[in-house]
């Protein structure tokens, strides 16, 4: 009962930056099951039946949410590629905000996954630093401390990654 209390408060402390965040990370969707509180409750829904979670201190339960958020987007996605329902009701996201060139639309969220995947088997710290920025909306800081390496090498992989997908999106 503790735990679950543990984690009830961990998730109240971080419930207004994770809604802020899916706001960000979804940009415009018209599905109504996806709308930022949607997005943060069934994120909510895959924590809280994690084992252990409770123990985990704000940062890294902010990391667990990022990617709960990223694969209920992707599960989105999937089910809307499934249906073929057309482009009326596109998932925006994007890399980095102030890029517009690097905007993501609807299936191409599957592409993302698919590349951050590719990307993880080849530099797996570059992969858990660009779902942290993405998906989790945490700052150089806080990756750095997460990854316990210094911020100007998170600052340093993140460019080196950002660069890696976008070029990755413009090849396809």
């Amino acid at each position: 009962m503790g735990d679950q209390r543990n984690l009830d408060e961990l998730f109240a402390a971080t419930y207004e930056e994770l809604r802020h965040l899916a706001s960000a990370v979804k940009g415009r969707d018209k599905s109504v099951t996806l709308n930022p509180t949607a997005l943060v409750h069934e994120a909510w829904l895959k924590l809280s039946s994690s084992a252990g979670l409770a123990a985990t201190s704000k940062l890294h339960f902010k990391r667990m949410a990022a990617r709960a958020m990223r694969q209920v987007l992707i599960e989105a996605a999937r089910r809307r590629n499934a249906v073929k329902r057309g482009g009326g009701d596109a998932l925006f996201v994007t890399i980095d905000s102030s890029e517009a060139e690097t905007m993501v639309v609807g299936d191409e969220l599957l592409a993302l996954d698919s590349v951050l995947e590719e990307l993880a088997r080849m530099n797996p710290r570059q992969a858990t630093i660009v779902e942290n920025r993405f998906f989790g909306g945490l700052e150089f800081s806080e990756v750095a401390e997460l990854l316990a390496v210094s911020e100007a090498t998170v600052f340093r992989d993140w460019r080196a990654a950002r660069a890696w997908l976008i070029q990755e999106f413009r090849r396809d």
